[in-house]
């Protein structure tokens, strides 16, 4: 570990911070220069991304990768206590790092093609660029109160951009429902951040021995322990999860991820894919060591494990029967990010880190693709009024094809099998239970039977629309055939034969040893997956290869297929029950002001009122009256001494002569 004074990586999140900043300043007009500021600084934060990302390679470490540098520096100082912010370069962070900035690059870039007739053009580049800044700071922070204040600035971003075209009832109910569905998962996050600062004095996660992530603390954390025997590790655990729960749409507080869409494609892409639903399982890797500090099956990751795998079918059955193209992928989003919340519940960041950033690429390829549909077809999105689409839009047809393929696990060339195969490998071999593992099978298999009938809607048959749909600019098509090769070239590194990723990750020597491929538990695990994603996809082609603007599933079960269609009825169920008892609580508290606290002041009110009454009469007809009647003895005594000053002499010669017979007088009395 190498402390810097000055950190090149704080480049990374600055530049496009301060790109988001210039625009900011811009007229609306600007919009060249405003695009042009935009993905230079987000160019340049995705070189030195890659500069960071290759000082870690092949370096030896701990099980959670090797640190390589720090730079923590104070921020506050409240008494004795100080609280420093840093940054941290490890292979965990650096693989986001470049993966984020990448990946938010090309969102950019298609951005420019995809948004050029809309009349803020600037404000959203500005963004779009804040948001990446925020996300940037997230995987490089080294303490947990500056990824707590990124976390947020992401919830502003999204927040702002899922509501960009506020003029849309549809886009500014989506942006409150995230801001404020996040923010029940924050609540828990905040509580335990500071929970972990009372616990371990720090907030850091590495300093030099020092640090709430290295041995001391987290001994510390595991034997201590609160109610029914719970160690502190496992509440802060606990509590933590509830913001990574929010943000990477977890059950129960998903609900807000499908309403997303309602934002601009590339803003689907840029949360679904690189940023803020990956935020929620990047935490949960970078405090790994928490949530494992008392084993590997704890209370904590037993929950991570068990809400990710249902989390994972759940939004696949949803999937199923939705008609929005961008929902179908939503929903696919929240179930491969239970797929990564499982991986981690079941002990392996590795397979969860694989997943995500092969997610990552594959994921943005099927929204920016949704987009170019979208986009060609004249702003259409219902998918039962596309069809044919293979003709007219032939570069994204096969973008799409390949992105549909890696996200399914067609094996062998497509990133998505070997990091799902991965997945279910680990938890088959969770002690726990075999419950996750056969959720997450089903899963699967929905996942390759919805991708398939997405496909025969959009792309198989006949044009079932009305405007002739058109191939997208090439700012929009090359950013998809980037992304199509990363999904298939992402391969290589995830198979067991040349872990790559793992080597990386754990610091371990990364060797070529082919014999992994043919070893029982690989067999048995790739044999079902394989077996799984064939089932998936022939029976969604039985189904739908002649589609029409009706639903074939529909057609055989109505009941359950409506539903899927309404999504369990979670929103009406959220809507009938905790939305219905706040407002009750809302209507009470009104109540209650009106009538307790408002009379209460009333009383107060009118008891100072009578008090100053009393005041007043007392002032006015005491007080008031006899200092008015010593002012006016006094008045008429100066009148009264003021007749004497006549000026005459001779009067006051007589006056003297009074006072002097007066003075004799008493004199002669007192004398006899």
């Amino acid at each position: 570990m190498k402390t810097s004074p000055l950190s090149l990586l704080a480049l990374i999140p600055l530049l496009p911070l301060f790109a988001a900043g210039g625009t900011a300043l811009m007229k609306r007009g600007r919009r060249s220069v405003a695009a042009g500021l935009v993905i230079t600084a987000q160019a340049a934060a995705t070189l030195v991304s890659l500069l960071a990302f290759l000082r870690t390679l092949g370096q030896e470490g701990s099980p959670h990768g090797t640190v390589s540098e720090i730079w923590n520096f104070p921020w506050l100082s409240l008494g004795d206590q100080t609280l420093s912010l840093g940054l941290l370069l490890d292979p965990l962070g650096a693989g986001m790092a470049l993966m984020v900035s990448f990946v938010s690059l090309l969102i950019f870039i298609y951005s420019v093609g995809y948004m050029k007739e809309d009349p803020n053009f600037t404000r959203f580049f500005c963004f779009l660029s804040l948001f990446s800044a925020a996300m940037l700071g997230v995987v490089l922070s080294n303490s947990l109160l500056l990824t707590f204040i990124c976390w947020e600035l992401v919830g502003l971003a999204s927040y702002l951009l899922i509501g960009f075209w506020f003029h849309k009832p549809e886009a500014a109910a989506a942006a409150k429902k995230a801001f404020l569905t996040t923010r029940i998962g924050d609540m828990g996050f905040l509580l335990g951040m500071l929970w972990l600062f009372s616990a371990s004095g720090t907030l850091l996660f590495y300093d030099n021995g020092n640090g709430c992530l290295e041995q001391a603390a987290l001994t510390t954390l595991a034997t201590k322990t609160v109610c029914l025997g719970l160690a502190v590790s496992n509440g802060i655990a606990l509590l933590i999860f509830c913001g990574a729960a929010g943000k990477s749409g977890q059950f129960p507080l998903h609900v807000w991820l499908p309403d997303a869409m309602e934002g601009p494609t590339p803003v689907s892409a840029l949360i679904h894919a690189a940023t803020m639903v990956a935020a929620g399982v990047f935490l949960v890797a970078r405090m790994f060591p928490v949530f494992s500090a008392t084993g590997i099956v704890s209370v904590a990751l037993t929950t991570v494990a068990w809400i990710g795998a249902f989390t994972a079918f759940f939004a696949a059955l949803i999937a199923v029967a939705q008609t929005d193209i961008k929902r179908i992928l939503a929903y696919s989003t929240v179930s491969q990010l239970g797929f990564m919340m499982l991986a981690l519940g079941v002990g392996s960041v590795t397979a969860a880190m694989v997943h995500l950033i092969a997610h990552a690429f594959f994921k943005a390829l099927l929204f920016l693709g949704a987009g170019s549909v979208i986009h060609g077809v004249h702003e259409e999105q219902d998918i039962r009024n596309m069809g044919g689409l293979r003709k007219f839009l032939p570069v994204t047809f096969v973008t799409y094809a390949i992105g549909m393929m890696a996200l399914c696990g067609v094996p062998f060339f497509f990133s998505g099998f070997w990091s799902k195969d991965e997945i279910l490998h680990v938890a088959h071999q969770w002690p726990v239970s075999q419950g996750p593992f056969f959720l997450a099978a089903a899963a699967a298999f929905l996942t390759a039977f919805y991708m398939t009938r997405q496909m025969c809607y959009v792309f198989a048959g006949s044009y079932r629309g009305e405007a002739h749909p058109h191939e997208s600019p090439a700012v929009m098509t090359i950013p998809l055939v980037l992304l199509a090769a990363a999904a298939v070239l992402m391969s290589i590194p995830a198979t067991p034969a040349w872990p790559w990723f793992h080597g990386h990750y754990t610091g371990h020597a990364i060797t070529l040893n082919l014999a992994k491929l043919v070893t029982h538990d690989f067999l048995t695990i790739a044999g079902l997956s394989v077996l799984i994603v064939a089932t998936g996809i022939g029976f969604g082609y039985l189904l739908y290869r002649r589609v029409g603007k009706e639903d074939p599933l529909a057609r055989f079960w109505a009941f359950g297929f409506a539903i899927l269609a309404r999504r369990f009825h979670v929103d009406e169920l959220y809507q009938a029950t905790v939305v219905r008892w706040l407002g009750w609580l809302g209507d009470l508290a009104v109540w209650i002001d009106r009538w307790i606290f408002s009379g209460i002041v009333r009383l107060v009110g009118a008891l100072s009122r009578m008090a100053s009454a009393g005041s007043d009469l007392f002032d006015r007809f005491s007080i008031n009256l006899g200092f008015d009647s010593i002012c006016d003895g006094l008045r008429d005594g100066g009148h009264l001494f003021s007749s004497w000053e006549s000026g005459r002499v001779q009067a006051y010669l007589r006056f003297l002569g009074v006072g002097a017979l007066l003075l004799l007088v008493i004199l002669g009395w007192l004398l006899t």
